[in-house]
């Protein structure tokens, strides 16, 4: 936020405010959806299980944070405006962290069903690395965060890492996406009628979560770039970490719908980690419209949606 801008409350305090508690009524869902999960999915495999509560942990962090940048704002330093151009509360940089922990961690369980989708480790590995220097770029940014005297002095050295770090986030979640939905349109062409309408449920859901992770990079980014004397892209952010926990929640619970759609019990890939990748492909395919048969969802990495 540039110093010499006029102050506005409704543009900075006011949307960090609403951001927060848009934030914090999707934490709820993502608390109801966790324990959905759990409740519904005991025989899941303990990686997954570890996944999911590590996703939560975050989130949980992740909300005390934001709760106390918010309280810093509004009444620690209420009355003065001028402090919002100084060094913010270092809970932001650890809500930056926790965020991070958590679009990492979902975005590499849509990589890994990459992986056990096609069975082309090269694929994954590309964005694996893009992940990580997405990675190695957050962790620059809070330590930076950790150093500052004023918020201008930090835009002016890091804004474009800050600018980096969104737009590899965004480009990852859209080819992650588009890699995803031509996997599963290839199966699909290879699969019978009551297959077909299943995979084209999965099509849907895999758009649908996927591209609301990267519409909010999209989001903060455009808001950052063309309003830097607002929070309005910070108000974004405070959303952004719980988008992608309810995507991954979103992912893994469908799958009682799924159960339900032509009869077809899903069930984890992920529950066997050692299944060879590539598994759909094959005589029956590992999706068969057959009571009996488990449609072995690794429709979506070995773990299906």
């Amino acid at each position: 936020m540039n110093s010499s801008a006029p102050f506005d409350p409704s543009l900075t305090i006011g949307a960090f405010q609403i951001g927060v508690l848009v934030s914090y009524v999707l934490f709820g869902i993502v608390t109801a959806q966790t324990y959905t999960y759990f409740a519904k999915f005991p025989d899941d495999s303990p990686r997954l299980k570890l996944l999911v509560s590590i996703v939560w942990v975050c989130e949980v962090a992740h909300a005390l944070c934001v709760g106390h940048v918010l309280w810093v704002f509004t009444i620690s330093d209420y009355g003065r405006p001028e402090t919002l151009a100084g060094a913010p509360p270092k809970s932001l940089d650890l809500a930056i962290l926790f965020a991070g922990i958590v679009s990492m961690s979902v975005q590499s369980f849509f990589t890994l069903r990459i992986y056990k989708l096609s069975g082309h480790l090269w694929i994954s590995i590309i964005i694996g690395v893009i992940l990580l220097l997405r990675l190695v770029g957050v962790v620059v940014l809070i330590v930076g965060g950790l150093r500052m005297t004023s918020l201008g002095n930090y835009e002016a050295q890091w804004g474009w890492l800050l600018t980096g770090v969104m737009s590899i986030g965004a480009g990852s979640d859209l080819m992650i996406t588009a890699i995803l939905v031509t996997i599963l349109l290839w199966h699909r062409a290879d699969g019978h009628r009551r297959t077909t309408t299943l995979l084209d449920k999965i099509i849907a859901w895999t758009i649908e979560t996927t591209m609301l992770t990267s519409g909010s990079w999209i989001a903060m980014l455009a808001c950052l770039v063309t309003m830097k004397d607002n929070f309005i892209w910070l108000a974004i952010f405070a959303v952004t970490a719980r988008v992608f926990s309810n995507s991954l929640l979103a992912s893994l619970n469908s799958r009682m719908t799924l159960r339900a759609m032509n009869e077809l019990e899903i069930s984890l890939p992920s529950v066997n980690w050692t299944a060879p990748p590539g598994a759909l492909r094959g005589n029956g395919n590992t999706i068969r419209s057959s009571k009996q048969v488990e449609a072995e969802s690794r429709c979506d990495d070995g773990e299906q949606p």
